[in-house]
Formats: structure tokens, sequence, C-alpha cells
């Protein structure tokens, strides 16, 4: 089915959109609830190397939101979805603003709210303005140029940067720190890179630690964050790899998905992200059933692939395992503080971004403090009580749901790659806090916005013949 002609203003958003959100992937990797930890740069270099304060995403976001709701005005677009699709995401955040009235941290809901407001903002400009095939291609420009710059920064990551960082904390801790300037050394200190300890200054060993394990982070505030991205956005990477380099010379398109598929799966690897593999291993069993091969060759190949998955899930692990797998002992500690938060305050919660103070009081003895989750869907009931919990999972659920419905029958393998990476997303949100990081929800809720438009759903209509991507 042909698109409609697109207007030059519209398609020139498009691309204007994506770049932000491709921004946003640079630059608002960490959670928002430590915007006032992240210091602003001030020189040109900081400004490329450094992240910037969250909220600066919000100033930017404002402006572009308000040209898609003047855009999507004037083109006066009809709702593409059945009504609780709008009506859940406003009644989600309507209770979020009433929850944020009995906050036990003002400052703190303030930041969130801001956030939450991005996540709705971006899901009904991805519906109303940039739901169209057209208007995809130039949004996914500018966010697969950064989410490709964030691989190839974590993959510099894995083979120089942390080998180097941790070679030049060691000597630095032989020599007396004689190998680093003044201006550098007081810098580490500033950031605990470097710590006194009984008087001697030495390499924070949680630092190096770190750069010894060498799980890779991108341009996100750490690796579990990148891996989110990657469950997001390489089955679309892969796709467009394989489907739109077809008119290229063999040599050139091979190289092409040799880079995409060394790109994606070798950050993703590195990143050391349990919950991301498991993931991953489901999605490409999934994506078998697509296939027009007799049954028996789809069971025999999905159970080589859980096989050879889950054995290297052993070998890659087993240390972490071993040692008795302490960040999921640590996480079920999480969520059994959000429950009993949710139990105490059952109406409106603690407020918005909270689950810190809550967390401080409820925490076993011997736990890490955290000041999230680890869990989207539970920290909505902790944090904005049951009503809010139930707002936003039935708002996700119901979302996917309409969208897989076409998208596992799409005739084009694009729209089902978006749904693959959101339904990944969404599913690792399980374990995760990405729904409190900008450059990961925004770019999420965009897209889950624009499949409801591709995946041809209308207001009391049944599903149109097939809104995905034209073939090439």
């Amino acid at each position: 089915m042909k698109s409609e002609k697109p207007i030059t203003g519209t398609r020139l958003y498009a691309l204007g959109f994506g770049l932000f959100l491709g921004l946003a992937i640079l630059k608002f990797g960490n959670p928002v609830i430590l915007d006032q930890k992240i210091t602003p740069p001030v020189s040109p270099s900081e400004f490329w190397t450094y992240a910037w304060p969250t909220h600066w995403g919000n100033w930017i976001l404002l402006p572009l939101a308000l040209t898609g709701a003047a855009l999507g005005f004037t083109s006066k677009p009809r709702w593409p979805g059945i009504h609780r699709l709008w009506l859940l995401p406003l009644l989600w955040f309507g209770w979020q603003l009433l929850s944020a009235t009995q906050t036990v941290d003002g400052n703190l809901t303030a930041t969130t709210l801001w956030q939450f407001a991005g996540c709705v903002a971006c899901y009904f400009l991805g519906a109303l303005v940039l739901g169209r095939e057209w208007a995809v291609r130039w949004l996914l420009a500018g966010v697969l140029a950064a989410f490709a710059f964030c691989l190839i920064k974590g993959i510099n990551q894995r083979l120089v940067e942390f080998p180097q960082s941790r070679q030049v904390l060691l000597d630095g801790g032989r020599v007396g720190w004689t190998n680093i300037s003044p201006e550098l050394f007081a810098e580490m200190k500033h950031d605990r890179v470097v710590i006194t300890t009984n008087g001697v200054d030495v390499a924070n060993p949680a630092i190096l630690a770190k750069f010894a394990k060498g799980r890779v982070n991108g341009t996100l505030v750490y690796p579990n964050a990148l891996a989110g991205l990657i469950l997001l956005l390489l089955p679309v990477s892969l796709v467009l790899a394989f489907n739109r380099t077809k008119r290229l010379r063999p040599l050139i398109r091979a190289a092409v998905i040799a880079l995409t598929v060394f790109l994606g799966g070798s950050a993703f690897f590195w990143t050391g992200s349990k919950l991301g593999w498991l993931i991953a291993l489901a999605l490409g069993g999934a994506c078998l059933f697509r296939l027009q091969w007799p049954m028996r060759s789809k069971l025999a190949t999905l159970t080589g692939i859980l096989l050879i998955g889950l054995v290297i899930f052993a070998v890659r692990f087993h240390n972490y395992f071993a040692a008795g797998a302490t960040s999921v002992g640590a996480r079920f500690d999480y969520w059994r503080a959000a429950a009993e938060t949710t139990f105490k305050h059952p109406l409106l919660g603690t407020g918005p971004g909270t689950f810190k103070w809550s967390y401080e009081r409820l925490k076993s003895p011997e736990a890490e403090m955290t000041r999230l989750a680890h869990n989207d869907y539970l920290e909505q009931f902790s944090d904005s009580g049951i009503a809010g919990g139930v707002f936003y999972a039935a708002w996700i659920i119901l979302s996917l749901a309409t969208i897989g419905r076409h998208a596992w029958r799409a005739s084009d393998p694009m729209t089902f790659a978006l749904f693959a990476g959101l339904l990944g997303w969404f599913v690792q949100g399980l374990g995760e806090f990405g729904l409190y990081v900008p450059a990961l929800a925004w770019t999420a809720f965009a897209f889950l916005g624009c499949l409801l438009v591709l995946s041809g759903n209308r207001i009391d209509k049944k599903p149109a013949a097939d809104y995905s991507f034209p073939r090439t």
C-alpha cells in the first residue's frame, strides 16, 4: 500500500527528531535521579567527551514536542489505536501528578515527572506525527547513527580504554602518581578514581575491578543499560543490513552485514548482561517460527540455538554464579522492599522516583544501597501506588499485544524487527530501570507510538491490509 506524499516540514521534523533521539543516546544515558550529580560540561572537549545533565534533554524536547503538536494539529490525525491506548498513558501520568502531592522528596519527584512527561510526549509524537513508513526511515537515520557510535565506543572500551586506564592506575600507585599531571590527579581524586587510605593515595579498588571485568557500557550509565539499547535497536539494524543493501556490490554488502553483526554481537557479549542474554535467546527462538520452514526443522533449530546459547551462558557466567550471584540476590531484596512499600502506601505510594528513601528503611542490613528498584513495573507500584502500577503495566501490555498481532504476520521483516526490539526492551524492564534513562525510554516510547500506526490499527476498525515498510 502506497503512503501519501509526505509534507516537507514533516519529513524534516522526522529527521530532526531522530537526530534528537540520537543525541539522547550519546549524551543523556544516565538515570534522571542522578541529574544533580552530573557536572555540566564547560569546554568543547568536555561537551564532546562527557555526559550532559539529563534536564538539558527536557529543554530540547519541549520545543520539539510543541512543534510536533502543531504539525499533528494541522494534519488533523485520528488516533491510530483503540481508545485505551491513548487513555492509559494519560491516566498513568495523571496519577503520577497526583502521587507527587504526597511525595517524600520533592526534588526527586519533580525530576522524575519531567522524565515521564518526555515518555508520554514521545509516545504521542510517534503515533500522531511520526507513525508513517517514510517518517520512521528518517527517524531511524539519526537513531542508528548514534547507536553505531555507542557500539564502537563500547568495543573501544573493552579493547583499548579499559586496559590502558587500568595500567595507568597500577603504574601510578607504584610510582606515587608521578606519571600523572597534578591537574589530572586532582580530577581523579575528585571523581574518586583515586582514594586516600591510611594517608596513602591508592587506586579505587572498585574502579580497578570494573576495568578488569571489562564490561562495556558505551555512552550509557552501565553495561545492562547498553544491553537494553542493543535489544531495542539491533533487530532493526540487522534487517536494514540484510534487506537494504541488496543493490550494493556483493563484497560491500557482505562487509556491511559483517560489521553490523560484529558491532552488535561483540558489544552485547561484552556487556555481560545475564538477563539480556536470556531475552535475546528467547527472541531469537521466537523469530524462527516466522520462517517458512517445516515445523520439525524449526523445533530442531530452536533446540540447537537454546542448547548453544545456554552452554555459552553457563561458561560465560560460571564465576558469577560460583560467587553466589550477588546481583540476583540484591534484586530480590529490592523487589521485596518495593512490595512492602506498596502494601504500606497502596493509594499514592511514596512519590515518583523516591524508591531510594523507602529502600533505605526496609533494606536488609548487609544489602548495598540502591536508588531504583531495578524493575520498572514494581517501582510504579511502590512509588505511585497500586493504580499507578496497574495503569503503566496495562498500557505496556495492551500496546505490545495490539502491535504484536499484526507484527507477527506482517510480510515485511522491518515491522517485526521493530516490535521484537520493543518487546525485548520492555521485558528487560522486569529486571532493570530503563524507564528512568532518557536515552532508552524516549527512544522506546517514540517507536511504540510509531508501531501503533505501522501495525495498521484504527479506531473501531479491523486492522488494515498492511502498513509495514514497503519492500525494496
